[in-house]
């Protein structure tokens, strides 16, 4: 389904609502649609998958419990080819569920029964720190001699010359974290600089944010040299550009 904007809506803005209840995705397409997105919406994790691929999504909101494939699944695919923010809405609860949501690359987590107005706040949130800028004073930064290549304008990662899709979270983290070469940033500061004041999380996210991140730029992410833990404190980028 899709709707039509008015002046002042959300230009250019597609989010793809995937779930196997009917009456969800009809109350968010619906409510969404009343404050000027466009609405996609997909009841199976194939038809998602299908309706990413066709078509220009700024966010998608994911159910976890879904008839073929898994949100899971469907979340590790998308990330596999896109940055395209995602938001997983499950009827689990608790802290391990959400690192587990994180885990795979996704940007926040709702839990089900949700009040609309909540989730809009969400989107909101996570539209704004996705497109809010973030960038250090050179758009393009190489690192150990091309080891690692941070081209932010592009939006062109590289680690030993093979592209990286990182996230949005993923990206602002690394974005705030070059941008203060030096700084330590608490985990408090992560979260109000790469995820935002509206995030409403465990401070264990940005851990989980940073482990996906190591995962990606380090040689070994148990011995990081570019994101470096500072016990006691939080974060701190470890090398220059050169």
């Amino acid at each position: 389904m899709t709707s039509s904007r008015d002046g002042g809506a959300p230009a250019n803005k597609t989010i793809l609502v995937v779930d196997d209840e009917p009456k969800i995705i009809e109350a968010v397409s619906s409510f969404l649609e009343s404050k000027g997105f466009s609405v996609l919406s997909a009841e199976s994790g194939n038809q998602a998958l299908e309706i990413f691929g066709r078509e220009n999504i700024s966010l998608v909101i994911l159910d976890l419990m879904l008839p073929d494939v898994s949100g899971e699944e469907v979340c590790r695919r998308l990330r596999g080819r896109s940055r395209t923010p995602i938001i997983m809405l499950t009827a689990k609860a608790g802290e391990s569920s959400l690192l587990a949501g994180l885990g795979l690359g996704a940007d926040d987590y709702i839990t089900k029964p949700f009040s609309i107005k909540e989730l809009y706040a969400r989107i909101d949130a996570v539209l704004r720190r996705t497109e809010d800028d973030l960038l250090p004073l050179l758009a393009r930064n190489s690192f150990n001699n091309g080891d690692l290549v941070v081209d932010f304008e592009q939006n062109m990662f590289k680690k030993q010359q093979t592209v990286l899709a990182l996230t949005p979270s993923e990206t602002r983290i690394l974005a705030a974290l070059i941008k203060y070469p030096g700084k330590v940033f608490s985990r408090a500061e992560l979260i109000d600089v790469a995820l935002g004041e509206d995030f409403d999380g465990y401070d264990r996210a940005i851990d989980s944010h940073v482990k996906n991140l190591r995962q990606k730029i380090e040689d070994d992410p148990k011995e990081p040299k570019y994101v470096l833990t500072i016990h006691g404190f939080g974060y701190k980028f470890g090398s220059e550009a050169r």
